[in-house]
């Protein structure tokens, strides 16, 4: 949608193009050294601010290459798990049952979340255990920012947990563990 002065710039810069064109055509069909070959040039000469124009309306269309910022230190650059909190975590039911199956062993991510606030935190099922949805289990949990996170996590919070977009579980800190940065 073109506003009143983009539909007036577009006109002026087709004018100015024809009369560039007009201008070469005398200026290739006059004699040289004539009075009509210089006015043919200097018909031409009016394209050239408009050239200036239409050449930073090209530059502005081309796609900017914005540097990525760094992205931020998270869990893979800490050296191992160090549990800042015992919390007691009860694992949703998904509301497809054929996704009801236990958690088995290995680490999760997500962020523990009160209220509008979101902590990045990570925990660990040990190896040769599953855990049940629907029932409450004790877990260790690492937080990214241990200095930040801990004031807000006394004994009997409740908070619910965020992986990617969905809540997957609740939660109620247990016991704080010392934080070592």
């Amino acid at each position: 949608m073109s506003t009143k002065i983009q539909s007036r710039r577009k006109l002026i810069v087709a004018v100015l193009l024809c009369v560039a064109v007009g201008g070469a055509l005398v200026r290739h069909y006059a004699a040289p050294g004539s009075t009509t070959r210089d006015i043919g040039t200097l018909l031409m000469v009016l394209w050239v601010p408009i050239i200036g124009n239409v050449i930073a309306w090209l530059i502005g269309k081309l796609p900017r290459r914005t540097p990525k910022p760094a992205p931020p230190a998270g869990f893979d650059t800490l050296p191992e798990f160090t549990p800042h909190l015992q919390a007691a975590l009860t694992f949703r039911r998904p509301s497809v049952p054929a996704q009801d199956v236990p958690l088995g062993p290995g680490e999760y991510r997500g962020a523990l979340v009160l209220g509008t606030e979101g902590f990045s935190a990570r925990w660990r099922v040990p190896s040769g255990t599953s855990l049940a949805r629907g029932t409450p289990v004790a877990l260790d949990i690492e937080f990214l920012s241990p200095v930040v996170a801990q004031p807000k996590f006394t004994q009997g919070t409740a908070f619910r947990v965020l992986v990617d977009e969905s809540f997957v579980a609740d939660g109620q800190a247990l016991q704080l563990r010392p934080a070592h940065t």
